[in-house]
């Protein structure tokens, strides 16, 4: 995954979270505070906004940038997907959403050759390499959001987050 042009990691959010069914807050209330942290990042200069394409927090967060993105085209939309064919068992409704965004990401990467737990952990070391912020929605149970979350403190990220 590249952070193109003369933009760095200086100017690359990521997010992380976990999926609707895990979560502790309303959906409704999670959305509002993702489209108010992704206005808040474009404000402080953020340009780069990776997502790992996940159901929930993930595709929430794309949605957030690509509304804002219709404001301001400076901002930009990387896709960064576990493995090819991640959504193939989501619901279809979730299906659509994720392809939709792939459609408008400024770029796709596919971590992993094959699914597996090790192609989610990858991909989000891998976002958590290029970007200076993370945005996380995080109940405090075990699992990827927490070790994104652990990883991004080891790698003196800011991180902004809600229970």
């Amino acid at each position: 995954m590249s952070v193109t042009d003369n933009r760095g990691i200086e100017h690359s959010c990521a997010f992380t979270g976990h999926r609707p069914e895990r979560l502790a807050l309303p959906e409704a209330e999670v959305i509002m505070w993702l489209n108010e942290q992704v206005r808040l990042a474009v404000n402080d200069g953020y340009t780069d906004f990776i997502t790992g394409m996940q159901r929930g927090v993930d595709i929430w967060a794309a949605e957030a940038v690509m509304k804002l993105r219709e404001e301001d085209k400076n901002i930009r939309l990387i896709a960064a997907c576990a493995f090819r064919g991640m959504e193939e068992r989501w619901e279809a409704e979730w299906q659509n959403r994720y392809r939709s965004i792939l459609q408008s990401a400024d770029e796709i990467h596919y971590i992993g050759d094959r699914p597996g737990r090790q192609a989610f952990f990858a991909r989000n070391r891998r976002m958590v390499e290029r970007a200076s912020r993370l945005i996380a929605v995080y109940t405090g149970a075990p699992g990827g959001t927490k070790e994104t979350i652990e990883y991004a403190r080891s790698k003196h990220l800011q991180i902004v987050s809600i229970r």
